[in-house]
């Protein structure tokens, strides 16, 4: 693995354009690919709380290929709902090449302000069919899909390729930051790191020092993932290693309203006022709303059952109104049943 000081031949990584359309800054936010969780009305929801750019939920190439029934909801959009970055994972370039004909053929060439490849994903169904962080295991199969995929957008649509994945597949196979300079020599125009191997999982601590030395080696963005939970950890995550933004996941799902909270802290040094009841109310009907309006089906609310005791995990009384919701029938159940548990009946 070659030093960090140093990408190009002149030993000074070359900075390129910015991709159009997609913001790169601490200020601006983005809500991650999150499966089964970054549907269309979270989006929304998290666009209102602050979040500049949002992805969507990983979409299979191969899925787009035999036109998988499980696809056409993972695409759905919305005015309102941009810039928006479409995720894929798959096996190999002429699959992802393919597929991702096939989804601007489906969507149009505006949908999406940029593509990314998910070779990140350590789940079991993902990796036994060669994608996802399984990808990690052959560096050259990876850069080259990477590849096929830039050149398939650079033919199509003016569109840029990211690509998000971890150090490795197991500690003693760390191949992230070479790995990086390949990526950005192939044309892609920004990273996403989550510093944890794929043997990992979520466990353990991920290693933001990787983020600081990756962001050294390229001079493409680098966006970091992995342990940003507050509004605090994104701060202080951005201040040790200078990465270009930071994606919320796990700690967008405990609480939306990080995205606001972050710029906040961001800006002023000061940690935001404590949420009232009031404004917690406010986001739970919003994304009621949202989920009725743009999905409206019973699993939508099924997962609304599932997603709204989480806001308010840390407020007395969580555990009943968790309770309560798993019999909910309706969206206006639901709704009452919040009412009652932050307003006291």
């Amino acid at each position: 693995m070659h030093s960090d000081s140093s990408s190009a031949a002149s030993g000074t990584p070359v900075a390129s354009a910015p991709p159009p359309g997609l913001q790169f800054r601490p200020g601006a936010p983005w809500l991650a690919p999150l499966a089964g969780y970054s549907d269309l009305p979270f989006r929304l929801l998290c666009r209102a709380q602050g979040a500049a750019v949002c992805c969507t939920e990983m979409i299979s190439a191969k899925g787009l290929i035999y036109d998988s029934p499980g696809t056409g909801p993972l695409l759905r959009t919305a005015p309102g709902d941009a810039p928006l970055v479409a995720q894929l994972f798959g096996p190999a370039p002429e699959i992802l090449e393919r597929g991702l004909a096939l989804l601007l053929e489906r969507c149009g060439e505006q949908a999406f302000a940029g593509f990314d490849l998910n070779a990140g994903c350590s789940v079991p169904k993902v990796v036994k069919t060669g994608s996802g962080a399984a990808l990690l295991k052959d560096v050259d199969n990876l850069v080259a899909v990477a590849r096929a995929m830039v050149r398939a957008l650079d033919r199509a649509a003016p569109a840029p390729v990211g690509v998000k994945f971890r150090l490795g597949w197991q500690a003693g196979q760390e191949v992230w930051l070479d790995l990086g300079r390949r990526l950005a020599d192939a044309g892609v125009a920004w990273l996403t790191l989550h510093p944890r191997t794929a043997r990992q999982g979520f466990s353990g601590v991920a290693d933001w020092t990787a983020l600081a030395r990756l962001k050294r080696a390229v001079a493409i963005p680098v966006l970091a993932s992995g342990d940003l939970f507050t509004a605090e950890d994104a701060v202080r995550c951005v201040r040790e290693t200078g990465v270009d933004g930071v994606l919320f996941a796990r700690g967008a799902l405990r609480n939306p309203a990080i995205f606001s909270e972050f710029k906040h802290l961001l800006a002023t040094g000061s940690p935001p006022p404590p949420r009232s009841s009031a404004a917690l109310l406010e986001m739970v009907r919003a994304h009621l709303r949202l989920s009725e309006e743009h999905d409206g089906r019973h699993a939508a609310l099924l997962k609304m059952r599932t997603v709204i005791p989480r806001y308010v995990k840390d407020m007395p009384g969580a555990g009943a109104l968790r309770k309560a919701m798993t019999s909910c029938t309706s969206y206006m159940e639901c709704e009452r049943l919040v009412v009652e548990h932050l307003e006291g009946g």
